[in-house]
């Protein structure tokens, strides 16, 4: 396969909360195994990425995209704002809590895709807010030329372990 694949990103909804499970648990996995506990790994998944969790996000007033590849919309990344739950928050901010693609399809304009769909949508709040681990430089990278800064550290529970994140800012134009 040298061809890179017809590709959409669509906004998600409470039907799609399988799939954007599904694609929850395989960019996870597929980003930190080797670098986060196996175990935890799958714990976490098994508990944050269940269809049930995304539909009480989307419930709750949170927005997804799904990113999708020919042949038959298979899914391949994500992106999920929601309501701050991250301590740094301010009123006016709006967190997001995920964005990921299969490592296959990153550097290609999905991401940017999904971060200006992302910036869209978080237009009228003053802070776009994420964390992202301490040592994962690519994504890291990515953030920084999308003008996201470090404002802060936590530390992020996968499956009982705890690891050190950056805490990260974009400041929107309102």
């Amino acid at each position: 396969m040298t061809d890179f694949p017809i590709w959409r990103i669509r906004p998600a909804t409470a039907d799609d909360a399988e799939a954007l499970a599904l694609v929850a648990s395989a960019t996870f996995l597929e980003s930190f195994a080797g670098f986060v506990d196996g175990a935890g790994i799958v714990a976490h998944c098994r508990k944050q990425h269940t269809a049930e969790n995304y539909r009480k996000y989307l419930a709750q007033g949170a927005k997804a995209w799904l990113a999708e590849v020919e042949p038959g919309h298979a899914p391949v990344g994500y992106a999920l704002i929601c309501k701050p739950e991250l301590e740094l928050a301010r009123d006016g901010d709006l967190e997001l809590k995920r964005i990921y693609l299969l490592s296959r399809f990153q550097g290609s304009m999905m991401a940017g895709t999904m971060m200006r769909i992302v910036r869209e949508a978080a237009a009228g709040h003053k802070r776009l807010l994420l964390g992202v681990k301490n040592d994962n430089h690519r994504a890291l990278a990515f953030y920084a030329k999308h003008g996201f800064q470090t404002i802060g550290t936590r530390t992020f529970d996968v499956g009982g372990k705890t690891y050190d994140d950056y805490v990260l800012a974009l400041e929107l134009a309102n």
